[in-house]
């Protein structure tokens, strides 16, 4: 099911009695096992009703037994199964009772939540565990979210916090940031603070108080350094040095997003959209769009030239012919001059 939707469901109150998470994106699973133990227990009673495991230590029948088990002091219980390999190829250090899940799965407690989390990219589909607990449970898929469901949840998240965001604050946030969940919030929560409550995100508060990851640096020093903004590339590139990056690694991430660059050309030449660019590319989808919009005004020749410039810059450094500061200053002075298409 749907991420927002399990969690607006979550928030309202409808909470079922057995959830499989399953997939990479660990904050969407943790988070929505927040939203679930808010409306389920007060701060009093989860001391007493969540109970957690990791099914890399312990058999899933004890853990069942303490969903077997009545709640103290209150009307429902949570039980929180991590790394539940089980449900995939790989080999298990402990043995578990797969029977004994089977016959919970078909019959839960009622008063009991259990909350089952697998943060593997891929399942043993022919397993009868798996093709059970995906019909009988509440199932999410814990994926990375793409640009509009990531809108979304920042549009909810704003609500949440009691604060408004604008489109244009959500669109720079998501550039400056990229989409890691886990940072979004915690800048979210900065925001919010710094505008108040029933206060207004906008995109200039964004600037100011989030800070920039290093790819979106990254993409920054290639636009100044193609259009020739000589005096803001250096700065930036001298800043990224204070923050103790090295110079073989800054040039390094630049032959890469130049690599994606052309690579992005081709494919959407072929007709391939940002979704479809993803797998092979092996990056996220929103990072083959804001590379094709970065490439749209640099040619192909241009693109293949930096590359093989960028090659011939780390040779020089790796065989010590020319300090490691200095060459790549140099390359950055010629990436937007005549001579990088020569």
């Amino acid at each position: 099911m749907n991420y927002l939707k399990l969690k607006q469901d979550a928030q309202a109150g409808r909470v079922a009695p057995v959830y499989f998470m399953y997939g990479t994106e660990l904050f969407l699973m943790e988070d929505l096992i927040q939203d679930i133990l808010s409306v389920t227990l007060s701060d009093e009673e989860r001391d007493m009703n969540v109970s957690s495991y990791s099914l890399t230590d312990v058999p899933i029948e004890t853990a069942l037994e303490e969903a077997e088990t009545v709640p103290f002091f209150g009307s429902k219980r949570v039980v929180i199964l991590k790394d539940a390999a089980l449900f995939t190829s790989k080999k298990l250090d402990v043995e578990h009772d797969v029977k004994r899940l089977e016959q919970y799965i078909l019959n839960p407690v009622p008063e009991t939540v259990l909350l089952i989390m697998a943060p593997y990219e891929k399942l043993d589909e022919r397993k009868k565990i798996t093709k059970l607990i995906k019909k009988e449970s509440i199932v999410l898929e814990a994926k990375p979210l793409d640009e509009g469901e990531a809108k979304a949840w920042l549009s909810s998240l704003a609500s949440e916090l009691q604060v408004e965001m604008d489109e244009k604050a959500i669109d720079t946030l998501l550039g400056m940031t990229g989409l890691r969940l886990t940072q979004l919030a915690s800048e979210m929560n900065k925001l919010a603070l710094y505008v108040g409550e029933g206060g207004i995100i906008r995109s200039e508060d964004v600037t100011l108080l989030v800070a920039k990851t290093l790819d979106q640096n990254i993409f920054d020093l290639i636009d100044f350094a193609i259009n020739q903004r000589t005096h803001q590339a250096l700065s930036l590139y001298h800043e990224l040095l204070k923050q103790k990056e090295e110079p073989l690694k800054l040039l390094a991430l630049l032959t890469r997003q130049f690599r994606i660059m052309y690579q992005v050309k081709e494919l959407g030449r072929r007709g391939y959209t940002p979704n479809q660019m993803a797998k092979p590319l092996k990056i996220h989808p929103y990072v083959a769009k804001l590379a094709g919009k970065k490439a749209a005004s640099m040619s192909d020749q241009l693109l293949y030239s930096l590359i093989e410039k960028a090659a011939d810059t780390e040779f020089a450094i790796k065989s010590g012919k020319v300090d490691k500061v200095l060459a790549l200053e140099l390359f950055l002075l010629t990436m937007g001059s005549r001579e990088s298409v020569g």
